[in-house]
Protein backbone atom coordinates (compact mmCIF):
# COMPACT_ATOMS: atom_id res chain seq x y z
CA UNK A 1 0.00 0.00 0.00
CA UNK A 2 1.57 3.46 -1.27
CA UNK A 3 1.78 6.03 1.82
CA UNK A 4 1.77 9.62 0.17
CA UNK A 5 0.86 11.59 3.29
CA UNK A 6 2.34 14.92 3.42
CA UNK A 7 2.48 15.00 -0.42
CA UNK A 8 0.51 17.35 -2.92
CA UNK A 9 -0.23 15.98 -5.70
CA UNK A 10 -2.10 18.27 -8.83
CA UNK A 11 -3.51 16.37 -11.02
CA UNK A 12 -4.93 18.33 -14.39
CA UNK A 13 -8.12 16.22 -16.40
CA UNK A 14 -8.98 15.19 -12.82
CA UNK A 15 -12.96 16.07 -13.43
CA UNK A 16 -13.03 12.37 -14.51
CA UNK A 17 -11.83 9.45 -15.95
CA UNK A 18 -8.20 8.12 -15.63
CA UNK A 19 -7.66 11.73 -14.02
CA UNK A 20 -10.10 11.55 -11.92
CA UNK A 21 -9.21 7.72 -10.52
CA UNK A 22 -5.39 9.25 -10.21
CA UNK A 23 -6.87 11.69 -8.14
CA UNK A 24 -9.11 9.43 -5.83
CA UNK A 25 -5.99 7.30 -5.66
CA UNK A 26 -3.88 9.60 -4.15
CA UNK A 27 -6.61 10.99 -1.89
CA UNK A 28 -6.85 7.76 -0.22
CA UNK A 29 -3.21 7.00 0.17
CA UNK A 30 -3.69 10.22 2.59
CA UNK A 31 -2.05 12.72 -0.16
CA UNK A 32 -3.86 16.61 -0.41
CA UNK A 33 -4.74 16.56 -3.94
CA UNK A 34 -5.17 19.77 -6.18
CA UNK A 35 -8.26 18.94 -8.90
CA UNK A 36 -7.58 20.93 -11.98
CA UNK A 37 -10.06 20.30 -15.08
CA UNK A 38 -11.90 23.05 -18.38
CA UNK A 39 -14.71 21.60 -17.16
CA UNK A 40 -16.93 23.26 -14.20
CA UNK A 41 -19.15 20.92 -13.82
CA UNK A 42 -16.84 18.54 -13.44
CA UNK A 43 -14.14 19.82 -11.22
CA UNK A 44 -17.07 20.56 -8.95
CA UNK A 45 -18.35 17.15 -9.17
CA UNK A 46 -14.82 15.72 -8.25
CA UNK A 47 -14.51 17.54 -5.29
CA UNK A 48 -17.76 16.06 -4.21
CA UNK A 49 -16.82 12.96 -5.08
CA UNK A 50 -13.44 13.06 -3.05
CA UNK A 51 -15.89 14.06 -0.21
CA UNK A 52 -15.21 18.00 -0.18
CA UNK A 53 -13.10 16.93 2.48
CA UNK A 54 -9.93 18.74 3.97
CA UNK A 55 -7.00 18.30 1.35
CA UNK A 56 -8.89 18.83 -1.99
CA UNK A 57 -8.62 21.90 -3.55
CA UNK A 58 -10.61 21.98 -6.80
CA UNK A 59 -10.79 24.37 -9.48
CA UNK A 60 -10.91 25.30 -13.53
CA UNK A 61 -7.98 25.58 -15.63
CA UNK A 62 -7.26 25.75 -19.51
CA UNK A 63 -4.21 23.72 -19.76
CA UNK A 64 -3.54 25.50 -23.20
CA UNK A 65 -3.41 28.64 -21.38
CA UNK A 66 -0.18 30.01 -19.29
CA UNK A 67 -1.52 32.18 -17.24
CA UNK A 68 -4.59 29.49 -16.28
CA UNK A 69 -2.12 27.10 -15.41
CA UNK A 70 0.63 29.33 -13.08
CA UNK A 71 -2.42 30.21 -11.95
CA UNK A 72 -4.11 27.02 -11.02
CA UNK A 73 -0.59 26.29 -9.48
CA UNK A 74 0.39 28.96 -7.41
CA UNK A 75 -3.37 28.69 -5.75
CA UNK A 76 -3.19 25.12 -5.04
CA UNK A 77 -0.12 25.62 -3.43
CA UNK A 78 -1.43 28.40 -1.26
CA UNK A 79 -4.46 25.82 -0.45
CA UNK A 80 -2.46 22.51 0.18
CA UNK A 81 1.61 23.37 0.52
CA UNK A 82 3.92 23.42 -2.00
CA UNK A 83 3.54 21.07 -5.11
CA UNK A 84 5.37 17.25 -4.80
CA UNK A 85 3.92 15.36 -6.98
CA UNK A 86 2.47 16.52 -10.61
CA UNK A 87 0.22 14.11 -12.96
CA UNK A 88 0.03 16.19 -17.08
CA UNK A 89 -3.54 13.94 -17.52
CA UNK A 90 -5.51 16.60 -19.83
CA UNK A 91 -5.93 15.17 -22.90
CA UNK A 92 -8.54 14.98 -25.66
CA UNK A 93 -8.83 12.47 -28.74
CA UNK A 94 -11.19 13.39 -31.69
CA UNK A 95 -11.27 11.20 -34.56
CA UNK A 96 -11.23 12.22 -38.25
CA UNK A 97 -9.23 11.57 -41.23
CA UNK A 98 -6.64 13.78 -42.54
CA UNK A 99 -7.60 14.71 -45.15
CA UNK A 100 -11.38 15.98 -43.69
CA UNK A 101 -9.01 17.35 -40.57
CA UNK A 102 -9.54 21.03 -40.35
CA UNK A 103 -6.47 23.06 -39.13
CA UNK A 104 -8.67 24.34 -36.43
CA UNK A 105 -8.78 20.98 -34.74
CA UNK A 106 -5.73 19.72 -34.99
CA UNK A 107 -4.56 22.81 -33.67
CA UNK A 108 -6.92 21.92 -30.26
CA UNK A 109 -5.63 18.50 -30.08
CA UNK A 110 -2.22 20.14 -30.04
CA UNK A 111 -2.32 22.24 -27.73
CA UNK A 112 -4.27 20.46 -25.43
CA UNK A 113 -2.54 16.81 -25.61
CA UNK A 114 1.15 18.91 -26.25
CA UNK A 115 1.51 22.16 -25.13
CA UNK A 116 -1.18 21.42 -22.25
CA UNK A 117 1.78 18.82 -21.01
CA UNK A 118 4.64 21.56 -21.48
CA UNK A 119 2.49 23.91 -19.40
CA UNK A 120 1.82 21.92 -16.54
CA UNK A 121 5.44 20.37 -16.57
CA UNK A 122 7.22 23.40 -16.63
CA UNK A 123 5.02 25.02 -13.85
CA UNK A 124 5.17 22.48 -11.59
CA UNK A 125 8.76 21.95 -12.14
CA UNK A 126 9.70 25.35 -12.09
CA UNK A 127 7.78 25.12 -8.26
CA UNK A 128 9.85 22.11 -7.27
CA UNK A 129 12.98 23.85 -8.36
CA UNK A 130 12.38 27.03 -6.61
CA UNK A 131 11.37 24.98 -3.33
CA UNK A 132 14.21 22.83 -3.11
CA UNK A 133 11.59 19.92 -4.13
CA UNK A 134 13.14 16.30 -4.78
CA UNK A 135 9.71 15.85 -6.60
CA UNK A 136 7.97 14.07 -9.30
CA UNK A 137 6.46 14.57 -12.38
CA UNK A 138 4.39 11.70 -14.14
CA UNK A 139 2.63 12.73 -18.14
CA UNK A 140 0.23 10.51 -19.53
CA UNK A 141 0.69 9.59 -23.40
CA UNK A 142 -1.01 6.40 -25.03
CA UNK A 143 -0.28 3.69 -27.28
CA UNK A 144 -1.19 5.70 -29.35
CA UNK A 145 2.90 7.44 -29.30
CA UNK A 146 4.05 4.04 -31.00
CA UNK A 147 0.69 2.35 -33.15
CA UNK A 148 -0.94 4.81 -35.35
CA UNK A 149 -4.32 4.59 -36.29
CA UNK A 150 -7.13 5.89 -38.64
CA UNK A 151 -8.42 8.90 -37.95
CA UNK A 152 -5.63 10.15 -35.08
CA UNK A 153 -2.90 11.69 -36.95
CA UNK A 154 -3.01 14.50 -34.40
CA UNK A 155 -3.83 12.84 -31.30
CA UNK A 156 -0.90 10.25 -32.44
CA UNK A 157 1.54 12.64 -33.37
CA UNK A 158 0.25 14.71 -30.08
CA UNK A 159 1.14 11.23 -28.06
CA UNK A 160 4.48 10.78 -29.72
CA UNK A 161 5.44 14.19 -28.61
CA UNK A 162 4.53 13.65 -24.92
CA UNK A 163 6.85 10.94 -24.88
CA UNK A 164 10.18 12.65 -26.27
CA UNK A 165 9.05 15.83 -24.33
CA UNK A 166 8.69 13.87 -21.19
CA UNK A 167 12.65 12.45 -22.29
CA UNK A 168 14.05 15.63 -22.59
CA UNK A 169 12.73 16.94 -19.11
CA UNK A 170 13.98 14.42 -17.34
CA UNK A 171 17.75 15.15 -18.55
CA UNK A 172 17.11 18.45 -17.75
CA UNK A 173 15.66 18.00 -14.61
CA UNK A 174 17.90 15.31 -13.39
CA UNK A 175 20.42 17.57 -11.78
CA UNK A 176 17.43 18.95 -9.07
CA UNK A 177 16.61 15.14 -8.48
CA UNK A 178 13.19 15.44 -10.03
CA UNK A 179 12.01 12.40 -11.49
CA UNK A 180 10.05 12.51 -14.68
CA UNK A 181 8.35 9.77 -16.14
CA UNK A 182 5.22 8.61 -18.78
CA UNK A 183 2.66 6.19 -18.45
CA UNK A 184 1.17 4.97 -21.62
CA UNK A 185 -2.16 3.77 -21.21
CA UNK A 186 -3.93 1.10 -23.02
CA UNK A 187 -7.60 1.18 -23.85
CA UNK A 188 -9.01 2.06 -20.25
CA UNK A 189 -13.38 1.92 -19.42
CA UNK A 190 -14.06 5.74 -18.26
CA UNK A 191 -17.37 7.50 -18.41
CA UNK A 192 -19.01 8.25 -22.04
CA UNK A 193 -18.51 11.74 -21.68
CA UNK A 194 -15.27 10.62 -21.31
CA UNK A 195 -14.08 8.12 -23.44
CA UNK A 196 -16.87 8.09 -27.02
CA UNK A 197 -15.75 4.99 -28.34
CA UNK A 198 -18.09 2.58 -30.63
CA UNK A 199 -19.20 -0.82 -28.75
CA UNK A 200 -17.24 -2.18 -31.97
CA UNK A 201 -13.81 -0.71 -31.77
CA UNK A 202 -13.80 -1.61 -27.95
CA UNK A 203 -14.27 -5.15 -28.77
CA UNK A 204 -12.08 -5.58 -32.02
CA UNK A 205 -9.01 -3.63 -29.76
CA UNK A 206 -10.16 -6.22 -26.45
CA UNK A 207 -9.21 -9.24 -28.46
CA UNK A 208 -5.53 -7.77 -28.67
CA UNK A 209 -5.26 -7.72 -25.06
CA UNK A 210 -3.41 -11.12 -23.51
CA UNK A 211 -5.01 -10.09 -19.99
CA UNK A 212 -8.56 -10.40 -21.48
CA UNK A 213 -9.85 -6.98 -20.51
CA UNK A 214 -9.83 -3.55 -20.75
CA UNK A 215 -8.05 -1.69 -17.91
CA UNK A 216 -10.02 0.78 -14.93
CA UNK A 217 -8.85 4.18 -14.29
CA UNK A 218 -7.70 2.68 -10.75
CA UNK A 219 -4.50 0.68 -13.37
CA UNK A 220 -3.31 3.77 -13.90
CA UNK A 221 -3.57 5.00 -10.67
CA UNK A 222 -1.32 2.48 -9.65
CA UNK A 223 1.35 2.77 -11.95
CA UNK A 224 1.24 6.65 -11.31
CA UNK A 225 1.68 6.34 -8.00
CA UNK A 226 4.66 3.68 -8.20
CA UNK A 227 6.44 6.13 -10.13
CA UNK A 228 5.50 8.76 -7.77
CA UNK A 229 6.91 6.54 -4.86
CA UNK A 230 10.23 6.33 -3.07
CA UNK A 231 10.45 2.62 -4.64
CA UNK A 232 11.23 4.87 -8.52
CA UNK A 233 13.59 7.57 -6.88
CA UNK A 234 16.16 5.88 -9.44
CA UNK A 235 13.53 5.74 -12.58
CA UNK A 236 13.31 8.76 -14.91
CA UNK A 237 12.58 9.47 -18.53
CA UNK A 238 10.99 6.46 -18.80
CA UNK A 239 7.38 4.95 -20.95
CA UNK A 240 5.95 2.07 -18.30
CA UNK A 241 2.99 1.17 -21.07
CA UNK A 242 -0.36 0.23 -18.72
CA UNK A 243 -2.19 -2.00 -21.29
CA UNK A 244 -2.70 -5.68 -20.31
CA UNK A 245 0.05 -6.85 -22.44
CA UNK A 246 -1.19 -5.17 -25.46
CA UNK A 247 1.93 -3.70 -26.59
CA UNK A 248 3.96 -6.99 -26.41
CA UNK A 249 2.87 -8.63 -29.74
CA UNK A 250 -0.28 -9.79 -31.54
CA UNK A 251 -1.91 -12.04 -29.16
CA UNK A 252 -5.01 -13.00 -31.52
CA UNK A 253 -2.88 -14.92 -34.03
CA UNK A 254 -3.46 -18.36 -34.17
CA UNK A 255 0.24 -21.05 -33.75
CA UNK A 256 2.00 -19.76 -36.98
CA UNK A 257 2.41 -23.89 -37.67
CA UNK A 258 0.25 -26.61 -36.38
CA UNK A 259 0.86 -27.98 -33.36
Amino acid sequence: MFDFKDQVVLVTGAGAGIGFGIARAFHEAGARVAVGDFREAAVTRAAARLGGAAGVFARVVDVRDPASVAQFVEAAELALGSVTVAVANAGIYPNTPVLDMTTEEWDRVMETNLRGVFLTCQAAGRSMVAHGTRGKIVTISSGAYQSGRVGAAHYCASKAGVVMFTKVLALELARHRINVNCIAPGLIEVEGEVSPISREYADALTRQIPWGRVGQPEDIARAVMFLASPFADYVTGEVLAVNGGASAGRAFLPLSTPP
